[in-house]
């Protein structure tokens, strides 16, 4: 299947609809803004510095210029609010949002207009509605900093591929061969949180991918290292204002 191409559109703004049974969007970087809006599963979003969960109900925001890539390990849909830079003021900045249910239908709309051709009165008013939207949009931790120096992305990488590791920094940073002096340094640094602030992030966003993907909530306390599945779901909570079993509901 032919891989489509935002810049080859004319319109300066249009929204695409797009359902994965899985995805591995290759890294790219597009001459317009794009806001990526999930209605069902879980999307991971990636630069080159951060990374996203983004479940549904939730969006990320991708400014132009940006590299990014998208993938999925399980189905997927979403819609890509595709915007140029001189269309509307626009966000400097990535992050992740969540979009109101009038953003919500209006990106559902937009989808049906034709990106190929101009707009109508009618369909121009949608679009200009939806843009007007985007200032407003409240903006939610699903995101983590990804350190840069090769030596604290050894420690990172590590507990990516093991969330549980149950290592205290000391043994983390010898295994990377910096000291735990340093290697708190440049967490600080590089992500902007503390090593322990930034492993408790990790583990909260590989728990939003798992339950998205339709694990227990006790299964997934477990794979991210808490063996008190009461704690767990406190720090859930904290973090996003809802405990694991209702969150996706």
């Amino acid at each position: 299947m032919e891989t489509f191409d935002p810049d080859g559109v004319e319109q300066p703004v249009f929204v695409i609809r797009e359902h994965h049974e899985t995805l591995d969007e290759p890294l790219g970087a597009y001459r317009r803004a794009r806001l990526i809006h999930v209605s069902a599963g879980v999307l991971i979003v990636r630069t080159e510095t951060e990374r996203w969960v983004v479940p549904p109900g939730h969006a990320v925001w991708m400014p132009a210029g940006l590299l990014h890539r998208l993938s999925a390990a399980s189905p997927v849909e979403f819609h890509s609010l595709h915007v140029a830079p001189d269309a509307a003021p626009l966000a400097p900045h990535s992050g992740a949002v969540v979009p109101d249910p009038l953003v919500g239908a209006l990106l559902i709309a937009a989808a049906d207009l034709p990106h190929d051709q101009p707009f109508d009165e009618p369909a121009a008013r949608l679009v200009q509605v939806l843009l007007d939207r985007l200032p407003g949009l409240r903006t939610v931790p699903l995101g983590l900093n990804w350190p840069r120096d090769p030596r604290a992305q050894r420690i990172a990488d590590a507990l990516s591929a093991n969330p549980a590791d149950a290592a205290v920094l000391e043994e983390l940073a010898a295994a990377a061969g910096v000291t735990a002096r340093t290697a708190a340094r440049l967490f600080v640094k590089e992500t902007g949180q503390t090593f322990g602030q930034w492993r408790q992030q990790l583990r909260l966003l590989v728990a939003l991918e798992h339950l998205g993907g339709g694990a227990s909530v006790t299964q997934v306390a477990l794979e991210v290292g808490y063996s008190d599945v009461s704690s767990f779901i406190a720090v859930f909570r904290d973090a996003f204002g809802d405990t694991p079993a209702r969150y996706f509901r």
